[in-house]
Order: C-alpha cells, then sequence, then structure tokens
C-alpha cells in the first residue's frame, strides 16, 4: 500500500476533526500538505513522517502530533531532557557507551538542533524538549535537518558527572527500534519500560506532614487508579492537620476526573498547605490536578519543580489514528479547555466544563530540576521540604 493512504487517513480524519487547525492559517496548511504528498508518492517513509510531523506541529498543541517510535529506527542510546540539556541515560544491550550530560551531536550542540527541530515538534517548549530527544538517536532526522556527520556514522561528545569528556561513533547502519528506548509517553526515566508500580502512594512523616506520589493518572482498567485515589483521599482526611507534599513528577496524565475526590480531601481543611513538585515531564490531566487545586488553595499552594509540559491553555480529548503503512500513530484533539481563564466553548465536554476553574497562571515559587535519586536520597529530601513547609 502506498504511504499516501496514510496522508489520506490524516487529511480525513484529523484536520477536519481536530479544532486547533483552525487557528492555522490554510496557505501554511497546505503547504505542509503539499510536502508531506511529495514524500508520500516517492515512497520514501522517514522522509513522510518527517513532514507529517510538522504539519501535525502547526498548531502548536502538544495533544496533537504525530508519533513515530513505533515506525523508526533510532541508534541504540537512549537520551533524556534535564533541566535544558539531554543526559545520555544509558545505551541500549550490548552497546557501549558513557553516561553523561550531551555536549554536541556531529560537532553541533544540543541548542543549535533544539532551534533547528522545534518546528517539527508540537506543544510548548517543554513539551519540545521532552519529545525532542528522540531525534539526536535518528539518523535521518539529523541529515534532514542539516547536522549529518557526511559519513555513514553519527559523532557523540558526552561530559560525565566528574567532569571528563568522551567522544564516540555509532554506525548509522546499527538501530534499534525507536519503542525499545523511546516509550510513547515518555516519562522521563532512565528506564525506557518504566511503568508504576501502583497509582499512589502515601507515607506519615509524623510530625512533620505526609507525602503522596502520583505517577500516572492513565488506567487502562478502569479501577486501579479510583481506589487509589479513594484510599489516599481517606487517609488525607484522617490527618486534616497535616501538611502534605505530593510529587506529581512525571505523571503523563490521563483522566483527572477520577483524581477528584483526593482533591476535596485536600482542599477540605482551610489551614492546610501543601506543596507540589511538578516537572517538564506533568502533562494534560496532571498538570489539571495542579490547576484545580492551585485554585482552591491559593497561597496554601507552593509550586516547586520547573516549567510544566504543557500550559493550562490546550485541546484534548480526541482520540489515537493508527496509520497502516508507515506504521506510525496520529495523536489529535477534539476539545478546547482553558484552565487559566476558566472558559470552555461547543467542543468542550460537558463532564469536564463542570469543573473548570480560572487557576490563573501556574507560577513556581521555587524552580528545580530534580535528577534522579535513590529512594533514601528521595525520602530525605521529602522530608527537606516538608519540614520547610512548617517552618
Amino acid at each position: 500500500m502506498p504511504l499516501t493512504q496514510d496522508l489520506e487517513q490524516i487529511l480525513d480524519l484529523v484536520l477536519p476533526t481536530d479544532p486547533s487547525f483552525r487557528r492555522i492559517e490554510p496557505a501554511m496548511i497546505d503547504s505542509c500538505i503539499r510536502d508531506a504528498r511529495h514524500h508520500a508518492v516517492e515512497g520514501s517513509k522517514e522522509a513522510f513522517l518527517f513532514s507529517a510531523m510538522r504539519l501535525l506541529a502547526l498548531p502548536d498543541n502538544g495533544h496533537t502530533r504525530l508519533i513515530p517510535n513505533d515506525s523508526i529506527s533510532v541508534l541504540p542510546l537512549r537520551f533524556v531532557s534535564v533541566g535544558t540539556g539531554v543526559q545520555l541515560t544509558g545505551p541500549a544491550s550490548e552497546t557501549t557507551a558513557p553516561r553523561g550530560e550531551l555536549i554536541a551531536v556531529n560537532g553541533t550542540t544540543w541548542e543549535q538542533i533544539e532551534a533547528a527541530a522545534a518546528t517539527f515538534l508540537a506543544g510548548t517548549r517543554q513539551r519540545k524538549r521532552v519529545i525532542g530527544p528522540l531525534l539526536l538517536a535518528w539518523p535521518y532526522a539529523l541529515a534532514r535537518l542539516g547536522f549529518s556527520s557526511g559519513k555513514n556514522t553519527t559523532e557523540y561528545r558526552v561530559k560525565a558527572e566528574d567532569g571528563q569528556i568522551t567522544d564516540f561513533e555509532l554506525e548509522n547502519a546499527h538501530t534499534v527500534p525507536a519503542s525499545m528506548l523511546y516509550p510513547r509517553n515518555e516519562h522521563g526515566k532512565a528506564d525506557p519500560c518504566w511503568r508504576p508500580g501502583r497509582f499512589a502512594e502515601i507515607k506519615d512523616w509524623q510530625g512533620l506532614g505526609l507525602s503522596i506520589v502520583l505517577p500516572s493518572f492513565f488506567d487502562p482498567g478502569e479501577s486501579a487508579l479510583q481506589m487509589a485515589i479513594s484510599d489516599v483521599a481517606e487517609h488525607v482526611r484522617a490527618y486534616p492537620n497535616k501538611n502534605i507534599l505530593i510529587d506529581i513528577r512525571g505523571n503523563t496524565g490521563g483522566d483527572f476526573l477520577r483524581t477528584m475526590p483526593l482533591i476535596d480531601a485536600i482542599s477540605e481543611n482551610t489551614s492546610r498547605r501543601v506543596v507540589m513538585l511538578v516537572d517538564k515531564f506533568t502533562f494534560s490531566a496532571a498538570i489539571v490536578f495542579v490547576a484545580i487545586l492551585n485554585y482552591r488553595l491559593r497561597r496554601r499552594l507552593t509550586l516547586i519543580g520547573e516549567e510544566m509540559g504543557d500550559g493550562l491553555t490546550f485541546f484534548a480529548e480526541g482520540g489515537l489514528l493508527d496509520l497502516p503503512v508507515s506504521g506510525a500513530v496520529v495523536r489529535y484533539s477534539s476539545a478546547f479547555h482553558d484552565w487559566e481563564n476558566g472558559t470552555s466553548n461547543q467542543t468542550t465536554p460537558a463532564d469536564i466544563a463542570r469543573h473548570l476553574v480560572p487557576a490563573g497562571k501556574l507560577t513556581l515559587d521555587r524552580e528545580w530540576v530534580g535528577r534522579p535519586m535513590a529512594e533514601t536520597a528521595q525520602e530525605a529530601f521529602y522530608q527537606h521540604v516538608l519540614r520547610a513547609l512548617n517552618d
């Protein structure tokens, strides 16, 4: 089957359905369609995918994008965005490469590659930083952006924690399926196969307060998340005078409606203080969770971390479209969300519109870029934050 079939599915379903495209000049859309069609007719899969990424990135809405992970091969290296830089967290098995901060690819800095790739990546600056590292291991993408080595290899420069700089190169033909190293919902963990062991974990730090870890709101079974939230909400109500630390870093979203019982429980005590840990891997429903608590608690909520992966005004819901020829996936939207001003329109589902609140700006009270921690170090950090909250 020709790649044009994939393009026609995008044009028949995604563009007419997704309201985020209504803000884009038709001439810009037409130009991107022509480019994608050209590569589809040629039968060049990677070129077509890259052009389709550009088309679907036009609205700058992170919920609308082409996800190539299941359909491409990459060099066996996992890159993850940390702060404004990128870390090589580890290679695939049977590949030797140093871990550390990425300095350059084929002599080009990450900042230059990031700038060149911006129009091909959907969403906010932070979301681009989440999904962009995939391109660093994709030889075609580097060449398309103008950063190939001119040889059949890709050269990397990495700085270890001790400051040692290492140069190494890999043969471009030495690739693995991208999905092995880059999950569709990028969570930022070193292990690409990471899955949450449970949906909520609560711990009582005695005189300091409670900590709650919420790693995900996505529950295919539709019961485990609800039960976990109910259990934690009951525990929170049992200790009405205790301050709370909520760690929602790496939570890529899911169904915020199932978290409302916990939001209600946290909000009931008017003197309780809450600190929330967030990062660029905090997305979608997780941001809505933060927004509602910010609206309810106001000055009693402290935000620590880095700018989150989505803004408060975005398009979501929609669904996934599997492209039969290329094997890529398209994520498209169907509904408008505005959690900054609390407004909706005809596309906003009624059950979501009922909960919309004008949360205002989610301004960080303290910027902090968290790095992977051992369990004991994480516990010490939680205690430090809760202790500061009580001062």
